[in-house]
């Protein structure tokens, strides 16, 4: 039962969302154009979904596509201007996923669906578990980003999750989140998304 509460909850919500959030993303998307016009203004990328299935997930491109002169892409703080930084600070390359919720592929809150390497610093088993639940927008990790800077610390605020799931957890995890959107209190990428250290990496 709680589990079809929560699926009638990310419909309904995503539909009133949607007639806020549309028209703002619609904006970005033409400064994102205009500022770089060189790459497709949404980003895509395979992550690992519900029941360890990949599945493209859609992002609003927040950083250019500059590439040095042998054809590599610069380093990411190079390719980071102010129009992506505030698209970044605004969460607002993150609520374009809201087609992924409306899809059935993803929920408002769960762990964030990750590159299939970074799954690497978990056990079979863990994996297993982090994926038994829907990957969401936020989750008990992102709203405990600031505690976490390394990719194994972030695995087990999400194994936290996917072991204890309730409805309760889900309303905390909301309110806490709609709170630190009204600070616009997003954590730099070295908390958000820390490099995946070879050490971390169970063979």
């Amino acid at each position: 039962m709680g589990k079809i509460i929560k699926r009638v909850f990310d419909i309904c919500f995503s539909i009133l969302v949607s007639i806020f959030v549309f028209p703002i993303i619609g904006i970005f998307m033409i400064v994102v154009k205009i500022a770089s016009p060189e790459s497709p203004v949404i980003f895509k990328q395979e992550r690992i979904g519900y029941k360890r299935k990949p599945f493209m997930i859609w992002k609003l491109r927040s950083m250019t596509n500059e590439k040095d002169e042998r054809g590599n892409l610069l380093p990411d703080e190079l390719r980071l201007k102010k129009w992506g930084k505030l698209i970044r600070k605004l969460s607002i390359d993150e609520l374009f996923q809201i087609v992924h919720i409306f899809s059935g592929k993803m929920s408002w809150i769960g762990p964030r669906p990750i590159l299939p390497r970074e799954m690497l610093v978990m056990t079979d088993k863990e994996q297993e578990e982090r994926q038994s639940v829907m990957p969401g927008i936020t989750g008990w990790e992102a709203v405990n980003e600031e505690k976490s800077d390394d990719r194994r610390t972030m695995a087990e605020f999400d194994l936290y999750y996917a072991r204890n799931w309730s409805l309760l957890l889900d309303m905390k995890i909301f309110f806490m989140t709609v709170a630190k959107l009204f600070k616009a209190d997003r954590s730099d990428d070295e908390h958000r998304a820390p490099k995946l250290k070879e050490e971390e990496i169970i063979s």
